[in-house]
């Protein structure tokens, strides 16, 4: 429908202020967008099934904030803290967090009046006639009133796409300092598993010199000699395995702490300890562990913006309203603009509405229902994950307990072995064989057990993680300065 003619004097024009007056009427009536999240029906148990998963009524879970703090490491720390801070996914999560508030605050900008201001000087001649002047200043406005709600549901959308910027934000958080503590717990049980390589090499190498010099004295056969040389050079060739794999952890490091690769060799090349959690660990309940997690914060403010969508899309379909206005002087000198009979005011009322648009509306509305559907799909799939993340670590966690409490006793005994074999292969009493059985029994259970102390304490961060990582949905709004 075509706008009506701008109007010079309003009180002459009544049929403008019933115009007018509709559509403030109408702007006050509700908003047609329907309200709700409608969040999907999606299984959560009653407690967790896992070993050691059991929440118990009355018990407050366990403080999850700074829980790499737990591990009494300084350096885990440390990284941890830089990597919060100078991470590239961090600071990039952070511009689209900026982003994304800044559009809530362009949708929300639009439900408002809009006023320009304007001046302009004209000179013009034509032919033969003199040249004329014509001087103007003046103001523009305009409004368009949200009758059906569609301005406010985008206005809705955005800030939920903000809020669910921000949940995104912690989530990068939670998962960055997941990264760095298991990569961290990875080149400590790396290097720890070196130093059993070395030391198990120097004791092969000794009992090598010891089978050259019985092989010499004719107490022991050349083939002593030849299973003792490739026993040796088989633990030798673990060394430069495990040092490419140290490298590239304390790369990955600093990587993940915003810096160069290698610019940590020389603070973390050398070993230390593999960090060891504690084992008091209480859990939440499975349904206060999903309010605790960003991701699944996230998905829930992806449903609410999708349902936004569905609305504004929806009242697209009804006619909108404008009006506009404005006020100005304009003269043919600059002396008499200020006069008031160079004072020009106009109002202009419109409205317009769809007739035929081969179905575009409907379709666009039968899109966002679809993208509706999909952002409560993807809602159930992250709260399945999450399930599925906390059972997981809880029965790893206890698997790898019990397995390293074994390995630990069998790691014992084979050392015990080990020092007995030698013992009597020095006094002639046994085969050479049975050395090298004990030195391999001893090597494999002590790698093993490495291994399993750096895997236990990268379930528990796991496990620190799958809980939520320390986010709180009542935490304050995440600061977003920049470096």
């Amino acid at each position: 429908m075509n706008p009506t003619p701008p109007l010079s004097r309003p009180a002459h024009h009544p049929a403008a202020l019933t115009a007018l007056a509709a559509a403030l009427l109408l702007s006050a009536c509700a908003s047609l967008a329907p309200t709700g999240t409608a969040l999907p029906d999606t299984p959560v148990p009653a407690a967790w099934s896992g070993p050691g998963g059991q929440a118990t009524p009355g018990q407050s879970a366990t403080a999850l904030a700074d829980w790499w703090q737990r591990f009494n490491d300084p350096t885990l720390t440390a990284l941890v803290t830089q990597a919060l801070q100078a991470n590239t996914s961090v600071r990039s999560a952070q511009a689209a967090l900026r982003q994304a508030r800044a559009q809530r605050d362009v949708q929300q900008a639009g439900l408002g009046p809009t006023v320009d201001a304007s001046g302009s000087a004209q000179r013009s001649k034509s032919g033969s006639t003199g040249t004329s002047n014509r001087f103007q200043a003046g103001f523009d406005a305009s409004w368009e009133p949200d009758v059906f709600g569609g301005n406010r549901s985008a206005l809705n959308a955005s800030e939920a796409d903000a809020q669910a910027s921000e949940t995104s934000l912690a989530d990068v958080r939670v998962s960055l300092a997941a990264e760095v503590a298991v990569t961290y717990v990875e080149l400590r049980g790396l290097q720890a598993r070196l130093a059993i390589a070395r030391s198990n090499l120097a004791a092969q190498t000794e009992t090598l010199q010891i089978t050259r010099w019985r092989v010499q004295a004719g107490l022991a056969s050349s083939l002593d000699l030849e299973q003792a040389i490739a026993s040796s050079e088989q633990t030798a060739a673990q060394i430069p395995a495990l040092q490419t794999s140290i490298a590239q952890a304390i790369s990955s490091l600093a990587v993940l702490t915003g810096q160069a690769p290698g610019a940590l060799q020389a603070s973390l090349g050398q070993a230390a300890a593999i960090p060891q959690g504690p084992s008091d660990l209480a859990l939440a309940f499975p349904a206060e562990t999903l309010r605790q997690r960003p991701d699944v914060r996230t998905a829930e403010l992806r449903i609410r913006a999708a349902l936004a969508r569905v609305s504004q899309a929806d009242a697209a379909r009804y006619p909108s309203f404008r009006l506009s206005g404005s006020l100005g002087l304009s003269a043919l000198t600059l002396g008499t603009l200020t006069n008031g009979a160079s004072v020009v005011n106009s109002l202009l009322a419109s409205v317009s509405a769809p007739l035929f648009d081969g179905g575009a509306a409907r379709a666009q509305v039968r899109a966002q229902e679809a993208a509706l559907e999909s952002a409560r799909v993807d809602y159930e799939a992250t709260v399945l994950t999450a399930l599925k993340d906390v059972e997981d670590a809880l029965v790893s966690l206890q698997g790898n307990r019990e397995r390293l409490e074994r390995l630990q006793a069998a790691s014992s005994a084979a050392a015990n072995a080990e020092l007995l074999a030698r013992q009597r292969y020095e006094s002639g009493l046994i085969d050479f064989r049975s050395v090298l059985d004990t030195q391999r029994t001893l090597l494999s259970t002590q790698d093993s057990v490495a291994s399993t102390q750096a895997s236990l304490s990268a379930d528990l961060v796991r496990l620190y993680k799958s809980l939520g990582g320390g986010w709180s949905p009542d935490a304050q709004p995440v600061e977003t300065t920049t470096r």
